[in-house]
């Protein structure tokens, strides 16, 4: 389905939600993915599609039926003088600031009118995190619950079964062999197992990443929530460990958590006192250890950029991958001539934009990007490589 088509359905969910009808975040996303396979084409799919995935009880089956009458039999045929006699009457206005209610010629209507306003050109997975409402929040935490944050497994010290190899496994070679008269016929072979790669999530909470921390936010409590081995830490004027208040399931109830556990919320920024912090409480005892680092902030900082290099330079010797994701890398003409990001970006592999739901998709594709297989692969755009942006 194309852009127009995904901000009509939401703006027809809006308009059930104002009319009163239950329509949680999960239903609209549904509604989309039905519109994705139906298409807009066949108005007797596009109401099953509707009734289906946004109403929950039968009560609701009349609301539905007018607030879909009246929102998409006009949007197809255009006449609008039916609307003049239902009870419910509604306005779509658009960014030329056109009104449908421009080609009205009934008689004024005390009814209450509905607004909706939405674009044709925006794509809610393209849109910039700083014009975000509450709204559009909680629908792009629904989008980003379903990307994939797996990285490249890494060797375990835990043994395997394979069919061959270098390491014998003489206890299942000797169970095999009592099915054959104690004959060990059939060898049995171990190797090294896999494991999940950890995953260390560093966000700047400061006052020149509040527009974009709300939406990375809820990027981080995605990954928290949906895998094991995450970590998740707060940089501001101090290091705050939000693995377990981001944990919850409940998104709501996990934001409060960190907002609460966060002290130092759209303050200063001091990384390099930060992630000295991390150093050496966290990262080089072990938990950055071959793990997957990533830091997301705009590289503006008030500390010392040697400092910064400094700890940078000791977690890029100990971490499988240092990604730093910029908000403001989107910007057209952009450089990173900020002190601290100037200061970082040599011991940083991949520096990538974060200004969206489609920046954050790319992002899920770097963290899932093998070291094995990079020389053989195009990096995806805004997978940029450090030494490449230098």
């Amino acid at each position: 389905m194309n852009a127009s088509g995904e901000q009509i359905a939401v703006a027809f969910s809006r308009l059930l939600r104002l009319l009163g009808l239950a329509v949680p975040v999960g239903s609209v996303i549904g509604f989309i993915e039905a519109l994705g396979v139906t298409g807009l084409h066949s108005h007797s799919s596009v109401y099953w599609a509707g009734r289906c995935t946004l109403v929950r009880r039968p009560e609701d089956i009349a609301l539905f039926d007018r607030a879909f009458a009246v929102f998409w039999d006009r949007r197809e045929s255009g006449n609008t003088d039916e609307v003049i006699d239902e009870v419910i009457r509604i306005a779509i206005a658009t960014d030329d600031g056109a009104s449908d209610d421009d080609t009205d010629h009934g008689e004024p209507s005390d009814d209450p009118t509905i607004e909706l306003r939405f674009s044709a050109a925006e794509v809610l997975r393209k849109k910039d995190f700083a014009a975000y409402d509450d709204t559009e929040l909680h629908l792009a935490q629904e989008l980003m619950s379903r990307l994939r944050f797996a990285g490249p497994p890494r060797a375990s010290f835990r043994l395997r079964s394979a069919r061959r190899g270098r390491r014998p496994d003489i206890r299942a070679t000797m169970r095999s062999s009592l099915r054959a008269g104690g004959e060990p016929i059939q060898r049995k072979w171990r190797e090294p197992g896999e494991r999940m790669r950890r995953l260390v999530l560093l966000l700047d909470v400061s006052g020149s990443m509040e527009p974009y921390a709300r939406g990375m936010l809820r990027f981080v409590h995605a990954a928290v929530s949906g895998r094991q081995r995450v970590e998740a830490f707060a940089l501001g004027t101090r290091l705050t460990r939000v693995t377990r208040e981001l944990s919850s399931h409940d998104p709501d109830r996990a934001l409060r958590q960190a907002g609460e556990r966060v002290m130092d919320w759209s303050g200063g920024t001091r990384l390099g006192d930060c992630l000295h912090s991390f150093n050496d409480q966290w990262g080089v005892r072990g938990m950055a250890r071959g793990a997957i680092v990533v830091i997301l902030s705009d590289g503006w900082d008030r500390g010392d950029p040697e400092a910064l290099a400094e700890q940078m330079c000791r977690l890029h010797r100990i971490a499988y991958r240092i990604v730093w994701v910029n908000p403001l890398k989107v910007t057209p003409g952009y450089a990173p001539l900020a002190r601290g990001m100037a200061a970082a970006l040599p011991y940083v592999d991949h520096f990538v934009e974060g200004h969206s739901i489609a920046a954050m998709e790319e992002l899920a594709a770097v963290i899932s990007l093998d070291n094995s297989k990079r020389a053989n692969e195009t990096p995806s755009r805004g997978a940029t490589d450090a030494r490449t942006a230098r």
